[in-house]
């Protein structure tokens, strides 16, 4: 018996999660960074924003689902801008 339901969106949610963290951490050996400081005052590197983005989008996701703004795809939209501002300005 199975505890989970394997659909092919599950299945690319956790392959885009894996290829994420294998491309950060092959930036990271290959680029090492300095932390930096952003509008949250707080040191950053690459992969403290990617936990930053991940958690926000999750968050995005499940007010979207709450509140029925629109269809659910459109959240991606806004987890992307969400992403790029992330990235730009932590």
């Amino acid at each position: 018996m199975a505890w989970m339901a394997w659909t092919v969106p599950t299945a690319i949610f956790f392959g885009v999660i894996a290829c994420l963290l294998i491309t950060f951490t092959i930036l990271a050996i290959k680029y090492p960074e300095t932390p930096r400081v952003g509008i949250l005052r707080i040191e950053t590197t690459r992969g403290d924003r990617l936990f930053i983005t991940l958690l926000g989008s999750a968050f995005i996701n499940l007010i979207w689902l709450g509140l029925e703004v629109a269809p659910q795809p459109y959240a991606l939209l806004a987890c992307l801008v969400y992403a790029v501002a992330v990235f730009r300005w932590v």
